[in-house]
Formats: structure tokens, sequence, C-alpha cells
């Protein structure tokens, strides 16, 4: 994850509007921006399967791609 899709992330999640909570006083909000920085590299680790499938039929790289896509809906 680059610095800018970090900073992205820690507005999104609104960490922001925690800035001078002691960590230990928001743990919810880390927990959130946690999962939410996984679904991202998950889902861009997915986009790298789909770009080498061929369109035609389902191939190995769509079966990877739905792999780690569904890793993410066992939590």
């Amino acid at each position: 994850m680059t610095r800018e899709e970090y900073i992205k992330l820690f507005h999104k999640e609104q960490l922001n509007l925690v800035a001078f909570k002691r960590l230990m006083d928001c743990d919810e909000e880390v927990l959130r921006l946690v999962n939410s920085a996984i679904k991202t590299e998950r889902e861009a680790c997915a986009k790298i399967a789909d770009s080498y499938a061929d369109g035609l039929e389902r191939n190995y790289s769509e079966i990877i791609a739905d792999k780690i896509r569904a890793r993410g809906n066992n939590d």
C-alpha cells in the first residue's frame, strides 16, 4: 500500500476524527482501518489475477481471483 493510499484510507475511515485519543481508546477505529486496508489489498491482488484471464472461459487466474476475494467473507 502506498502512502497516498494509506492517507486516503485514513480519512475514509475517519481516523482523523480520533487523532487526539490515546491509541488504546480507539481500538474500533484502528481495527476498521486495518480491515479496510486488508480488503483494499485483497481486491488489488484479485484484479491482478483477473488481468490474466483470457475472457473465453474460466481459467486458473479467475479461480485464483475468486479465492482471494472469498478470503474476506470468512471474517
